[in-house]
Formats: C-alpha cells, structure tokens, sequence
C-alpha cells in the first residue's frame, strides 16, 4: 500500500490510506492533503444546506441537496443550522479551483475562493457518502487541502463518425465530473457528418448530417441549436467548460456534400461512409470559403461561452490545392513558397477572425505546419516530439497521443494511462528523449493538460462506456495529480478504483476491464460441420446473446459463455451482455457452404499480420464493409496468389472472391483477377480473367464480387486466384502507386 499519494497535515500516520480505505475513503482523484480525524458526521434529515447568496453557489447548494438525495435518499433542505452543511467563499483559499473539505461530528465545511472549487469540494463530499440507501448516513471526519496540477483535464467525443444521443452525452458529463475532469471536447463535424445545426445553412444538416451505409440503410442525426444550448449548460452546472470542433480545411467532406462550392473541384459529392483522410478539403483560393466559415462561427460561438474554439486543422492533404488556379494564384500573391505555407495563412486568418471575437483557436500539431501563430493552443496527438516542438515555438500546448481511448484496453490499459507522465521525457529515441527533456523543463508554463479523445469509428452508444471507464478515471488521478507515477501511487490508486465499481454498478455504467477487451469473438469451420463460435470475455459474468437469422440479438435471445456451434449457414449475430447491460453494436457473421472451407491453403505472399490471417480466405465467413472486422486479409504492395487443395477431384460450379476498395485508406481493388484450376496442381487451366473498373477519385467503401461461373461442370482437385495490384495509378491519386493494399475474403468454391 502507498505512502505516497496519500500527504498528511499535522504528523498524519503513514498507516492512513490503510485506515482511510478502510473507513470507506477513496477518493479520485486522490486529495492532495487529506487527515482523517476521530469520528464521523452523522448526516439525516435534519442536516441544512447553507451557502452564499449569489446565484452559483446557490446553485452548488442545490446541485449538492440533490446529490445526497439521489445517493442516499435522503432529503437535506437549503437553509442554515449549526449541525449542518455549509459552502463558504473564502479569499484565504488559493487556486482557481482549490478548496478546502472540512468534515467534523459538528458540521461540514466546504471553502474556496470560486465557485469552481467550492464545486470540487462538494463533488469530493459526493465521494465520502455512501452508495446505499439509509436513513442516516456517517461521513468519515477528515481534513483536505486540495488543488489540481494541470487545469485542462479533458475528454474528447467524436460524435461524426457515430452519432451520440444528448440523454447519453448528459450521462457523460456527470460522471466526468464526478472525478473532476473540466473539459469536454465536442467534435462536432468530420467528413461523415456534421452535427450541429447552422440555420443560415440548412443543408448542413438536411444533406451532411446523414450518410448512405454500404448496405443501403440511412444513418446520420445532429443537435439543433437548443439542445446545444441545454447540453452546454448542463455541463455549465457541473463544472465543465465545452470546446467545441468545427474541422477546416480537411476533414470536410460533410460540409463539401452540403455545399460543393467549398471544394476546389466545385463537384457534388455524397456524405463519406469511409474513415480515413480524404482529399476533398475547403478551396483556400475561394474567398467565399472564408465567407461560409465566419458565417458559420458566427453561429457557433454564441452557443458556446469557452473561450475556445476547436479548429481541427489536422491530416490535410493538399492536392487539390496544387492543381486549383485560384490557389496557386494566392500562393503566388502571398508570396508563399508551398502548399504548406497556405495552410498557415488559411489557420492565421481563422485565428484572426476568432481573436477578433474574443475567442482562442485551438488546433491539432498540424497547424504548426508552415508556421502557426503562439496565441492558438497546440493539441498534441503525434508523440512527444510534436509536443515540444509546440512548446519552443511558444504556444500553450494540450497532450492528446498518450490517451487515445479508441485504443483498446489490451493495448491502452488503465495502468499505462495512469503511468503516462506529460511532462516527461518521450520521443523517438534516447537523443530525442534527451532534447525534449530540456524542452519540457524550459516551457512547463505553456503545458495547460491534456486530454483523452475518444475516436467514434468503431465507438458507438453501446460500448462507448467500456472504452472510457475505467480509464477516465486513471487520467483524472493522473492530471490533477501530476506526479507519482510509481509502482507504490500506482498500487495505491488500484486499490481506491476497485471501490469505484459499485458507484459506477449502481449508475448502470457500461464499464470495461482495465487491461482487456470486453469480448473478442472467433469462428472458425466445425470438422464435424458448421461452425464453432469463441468467446474470449474479458469478465467472467459477461454473456453473449445470439441469432442465426440477421435479427439483433436482445437479452431474451440464445446465450452462451464461451463456445456455441453454429449448425448451419445464415447470419449470425451476436451481443455481449453484462448485469443486464447491453456492451456493444452486433457482431455480424454471414456464414456460407464453401468447399474450400478449413481445406490446405497455400499462399505465394503471406499477408500482413495486422489484419485477418490467412485462414479468413477459407473459413465460410464472408467480411463486412469495415477492413478491420477480422474477416479480411491485406496485402500491402504485393500481389495475391493463392491456391487452395480440395484434397480429392471435385465437381465444381462456381468459383469467387471478394476484394475492397477504400481509397482514403489506400486500399485499391486490384488491375486485375484471374481464375485457374488444375487436377495435379502442376500443369493449370485458366478459367477466367477480371479486369474491374476502378474509380480512383471515388472515396466511398466499395466491395466488388468477383465470380466465374462454369459453363458445364468442372473437375478439378486444386483451385488458384491470382490478383495482381495497380503499378501506375492517375497522377491526381495523392501518394501514387506506392504504399497501396489489396483486401480480400473467402475463396468461395461451390
């Protein structure tokens, strides 16, 4: 146990967290000076909530009444009593957001100097209550001092990928501020949608805020401006400031379908369904692109009183800047060397436009691309040399990479998020470690905090949860603290999250495992036919709930643990259930008869391991529309040929694969596909030979079924498709040719 974390005031014990845990004391984040006294405040009917008259901490006060009652059912009532509850602003208290907690058998006292600490402290007496139910409760008589490291601990939520209902974001902004975290990053707009409504232009949300899936269904949503409104308010009363992002110049394909005057190109354009960087941006060299913006953020800013504003900026591919004349024009104008120096002077001028509002932009590292101007706040996601580079060009920095909740916890676990240190000594190496070193001493000033995005491609509603908690609440202890980070803190902090789970049981919080994933699923062919679906669970009382007939599974569907076999083909669905909540979207299996299932497979080019193995050709399982699902097989600059052994002369009908293109995210379908066939696996008969028809500038997913078809029925022991890649690809294909992939699945023979 630490005797660390846990500083004491007047010669406090070093047994105190034992004994603190053991009166039911563990807090998060961890108080920086916390004394446990003899006795407890017994807190009932009677107790009286007593605060300052002004508005906001009257509004504490209730905030607080409320609390206790849905906590423990007891109903407190505002007034003043000398056994009872009291909020004091106190000048004497030092820090924006410090407060001093004061629990004795005769009261309860809470100071600060802001409202913004006399927050905190009620949020810590929160923790010191009990989560049952009773007619009197005792609070453990304690005294803290207490004040955070860093004043910018945040949470991103990408709400463009998947869309987030306002009932769940209200969810997330109790508990983020239950554990003190102040920030809650909005990511409003992206190339798969835009979410926020602009009444000057409607089509925002009429066109970009919804989308064409694969398979036909329409998905999208947005907030109007009132919901906006009641959701920044919301987090307003629970002391979180909301950053909203509007993304410019790339991510902008929503905006670009909406209005396709934005673009250089002026072409009309869907809602993209593929994650990845497109190359569709805002036209630089269109004044009337700066016209749309402002008038944008002329509507945005009032919603929202932070004082700033999220820009994105980031992962902007300027090829359609190099070939737009009214670009190349301004280049010229300006006086600018490149593409890059285009994309400061876009960033600049946006700057400019929201300094000239009272307002600070913020965006990702990419804008120190062509130089960015030291009042925007640098958001650091590329590792720490990007970090230091933001500070010694001056600018207030907010660290992001280290906490990428879109990371699963098997490889973003609670203990590295906890570890992290954001004012330590990363980088690419041990010179680079050392550079930044001097780097991160020299400008601590400019580190304002960090935060945790939460990217939504494969997040969505249902297993959000397990992706944010109990991370969260390792990057809260993390940021308030801002130091030990060492084996004895890290035991102590553990110790105080295993007693968070019953608080976040009882709010029906979908929460992960620290270290695990929720649930990974494998199905392979049965040699006793079908197929046998696995289970890996990352919790032992976690159950999956099954269909065989495409329909989504509910909590009253099949169940199984571990293993259940799968007589025959369909579409099969599964969703992991735990205390009778939900964890997930289904995981789809569409399951087909293949001969060629579980059969020798030989391949010219192993593909990458970082997508399916090879087996996922011949299991029976055809992939989806996501790449990533586990069903496909990539090749990244090499060609595919691959044969399989029926291992006996076999009639056949039909011989198929599939393939994916997903330009943004450079996978390509292939030049060409040819089907062969032999007895002896020597000598070979060409069946046929595809050529499919590519369109390079189109971005959407595409998913092309490949089939020859036998004419009379063919003999035939062995079976072979050979796909070769594309060497030469149109000059307007950002990147070119190199650094391309061929995705296939399932060598179905029939």
């Amino acid at each position: 146990m630490s005797k660390v974390l846990v500083r004491c005031l007047l010669g406090l014990s070093a047994l105190l967290p034992v004994a603190a845990l053991a009166a039911g004391i563990a807090i998060i984040p961890q108080p920086r000076h916390l004394q446990q006294e003899q006795g407890s405040y017994t807190l009932d009917a009677h107790t009286r909530v007593e605060a300052p008259k002004d508005a906001r901490s009257g509004e504490i006060a209730a905030f607080l009444r409320e609390a206790i009652r849905a906590q423990t059912g007891i109903a407190v009532h505002e007034g003043g009593a000398a056994h009872g509850i009291v909020l004091k602003l106190d000048p004497a208290v030092q820090g924006d957001e410090a407060y001093r907690l004061a629990v004795t058998p005769q009261q309860v006292t809470i100071s600060a100097s802001t409202d913004k600490g006399l927050f905190w402290g009620v949020q810590t007496l929160r923790q010191l209550l009990p989560v049952a139910k009773a007619a009197q409760v005792e609070i453990p008589a304690v005294r803290i001092e207490d004040a955070p490291a860093y004043a910018w601990r945040g949470v991103m939520l990408d709400v463009s990928r998947h869309f987030y209902p306002v009932d769940f974001i209200e969810k997330q902004l109790d508990l983020l501020s239950y554990y003190k975290i102040n920030t809650f990053h909005w990511h409003l707009t992206d190339d798969q949608g835009w979410r926020i409504e602009i009444k000057r232009y409607p089509k925002l949300t009429s066109v970009g805020a919804w989308r064409t899936e694969m398979d036909g269904t329409r998905y999208g949503g947005f907030y109007t401006q009132a919901q906006i409104r009641d959701v920044v308010d919301y987090a307003r009363r629970r002391n979180i400031t909301v950053i909203p992002e509007i993304e410019m110049p790339g991510h902008s394909v929503a905006a670009i379908a909406a209005y396709p005057e934005l673009s250089c190109s002026k072409k009309q354009v869907p809602v993209t369904t593929a994650w990845g960087v497109h190359g569709n941006i805002d036209c630089v060299g269109n004044e009337g692109t700066f016209t749309f913006l402002e008038n944008v953020l002329g509507e945005v800013l009032p919603l929202f009183p932070s004082p700033y504003v999220h820009i994105g900026g980031d992962e902007v591919p300027k090829g359609n800047w190099h070939e737009c004349a009214s670009c190349q024009a301004l280049m010229r104008k300006l006086g600018l060397k490149d593409e890059e120096g285009l994309q400061s002077y876009f960033i600049k001028r946006i700057q400019h436009y929201l300094e000239s509002k009272g307002k600070t932009l913020v965006g990702w590292d990419e804008i120190l691309e062509g130089g960015a101007d030291t009042h925007a706040v640098v958001e650091a996601w590329r590792g720490a040399d990007e970090q230091a580079k933001a500070l010694a060009n001056g600018n207030r920095v907010v660290v992001a990479g280290p906490f990428y909740l879109d990371r699963l916890p098997d490889r973003l676990g609670v203990q590295q998020v906890f570890r992290t240190d954001i004012a330590g000594d990363g980088g690419d190496g041990a010179k680079s470690r050392e550079a930044n070193r001097a780097v991160f001493a020299a400008h601590r000033a400019q580190l304002l905090g960090a935060e945790a995005p939460l990217w939504s491609e494969r997040a969505n509603p249902y297993n959000a949860e397990s992706r944010l908690y109990p991370r969260v609440l390792a990057l809260a202890e993390n940021l308030w603290r801002g130091d030990a980070h060492d084996d004895a803190a890290w035991a102590d902090f553990h110790q105080r999250l295993q007693a968070q789970y019953p608080r976040l049981d009882a709010w029906r919080v979908a929460y992960g495992p620290e270290d695990r994933r929720v649930v990974k699923y494998m199905i392979a062919p049965n040699a006793q036919g079908g197929w046998q679906l696995q289970a890996q669970r990352g919790f032992d009382d976690l159950v999956n709930h099954y269909t065989l007939d495409g329909s989504t599974p509910g909590a009253d569907s099949p169940s199984f643990t571990d293993t259940v076999a799968v007589p025959h083909a369909g579409t099969l669905k599964v969703v992991p259930f735990r205390r009778g909540l939900r964890y997930d979207d289904p995981s789809g299996f569409a399951l087909v008869e293949n001969l060629a299932a579980g059969k020798p497979l030989n391949l010219a080019q192993p593909p990458s391991p970082s997508y399916a193995a090879a087996d996922a050709l011949i299991d029976g399982v055809l992939g989806g529309s996501d790449f990533h699902d586990g069903r496909w097989a990539g090749w990244n600059d090499r060609d595919i040929d691959a044969t399989v052994d029926l291992q006996q002369p076999t009639t056949i009908h039909s011989i198929s694969m599939n393939f994916l293109r997903d330009t943004g995210s450079r996978i390509l379908p292939p030049r060409q596909v040819s089907f062969l066939a032999s007895i002896d696996g020597q000598h070979w008969t060409t069946l046929q030979v595809d050529k499919p028809q590519a369109d390079f500038s189109d971005a959407a997913p595409l998913d092309y079924h490949l089939s020859y078809k036998a004419t009379r029925p063919l003999s035939a022991r062995y079976v072979r498709v050979v796909a070769t890649r594309y060497l030469a690809v149109p000059a307007d294909f950002p990147g070119g040719a190199a650094d391309t992939w061929l995705f296939a699945d399932e060598i179905l023979v029939k």
